[in-house]
């Protein structure tokens, strides 16, 4: 029965993304548009990879890569770079951008809670808004850490917001018609706040853990909606890393 239900929730998942697949990056936040946003994911990635200037290639690893966002950003600093998504029409589109772009990435169809890569094969594993998408986080962290190689780093970005102040919109995954039966399923449906997921990443075993609540791209995105004319909604945003002991 368990195995069943994990499978349900799975398949809604894949449902969802699937159907936004087309318009994803046209929605809010899911893309750079303004020279602030530019400024603020530079220096997030500064922070969490180091700047491209006497910077070794690393082999990355984009988890839940979606469109993919993270995958092309990396790939374009000179990484080594695969993409991982439930989801066949998010892979679709980040081909695309990927050979609109001329990068080389290796974007794979998987599940984020059992990667189909062997352990220690990676330098840096990143994922963006993932958690809460998962029936299994704990474990998901788990095997992110698992196929990190010694030294290696895990970084999350993710958020927290109120879920009574959701909007109910199709394009919101949250209160979506595929999410409906699912979310009581998905322990971190709402996000946890950044000191819990720093300690979660301290308990699986990282050292030097640190965090960045990334204010200049929270700024950025206030800014955008205020002149797009839309509704300003901050939510709290951060990224997380940590590094597996050699």
């Amino acid at each position: 029965m368990a195995s069943t239900q994990h499978d349900e929730v799975k398949e809604q998942v894949a449902a969802h993304w699937n159907r936004r697949a087309p318009g994803f990056d046209a929605d809010f936040g899911h893309s750079i548009r303004t020279a602030a946003e530019r400024a603020a994911w530079d220096r997030i990635l500064d922070l969490v990879v180091g700047g491209p200037k006497g910077q070794a290639s690393l082999d990355c690893l984009d988890v839940g890569c979606g469109t993919g966002f993270l995958s092309l950003e990396l790939a374009g600093r000179g990484h080594r770079v695969s993409g991982i998504d439930f989801a066949p029409q998010m892979l679709a589109e980040a081909r695309r951008k990927a050979a609109a772009q001329g990068l080389a990435v290796r974007f794979e169809e998987g599940d984020a809670e059992q990667l189909p890569f062997a352990a220690a094969s990676f330098d840096l594993v990143m994922t963006r808004h993932v958690l809460w998408t998962l029936p299994h986080p704990e474990a998901a962290i788990d095997e992110w850490i698992r196929v990190l190689r010694p030294g290696g780093r895990l970084a999350v970005m993710d958020s927290q917001f109120d879920p009574s102040v959701l909007e109910r919109s199709p394009q919101n995954a949250r209160s979506s018609a595929e999410y409906a039966g699912i979310g009581d399923r998905l322990p971190f449906l709402g996000g946890r706040p950044q000191a819990e997921i720093a300690a979660l990443l301290r308990a699986h075993g990282l050292a030097d853990v640190a965090g960045d609540p990334v204010p200049d791209l929270v700024a950025a995105q206030v800014q955008r909606m205020a002149e797009e004319g839309l509704e300003v909604r901050v939510r709290r945003r951060y990224i997380v890393w940590g590094d597996k002991p050699g």
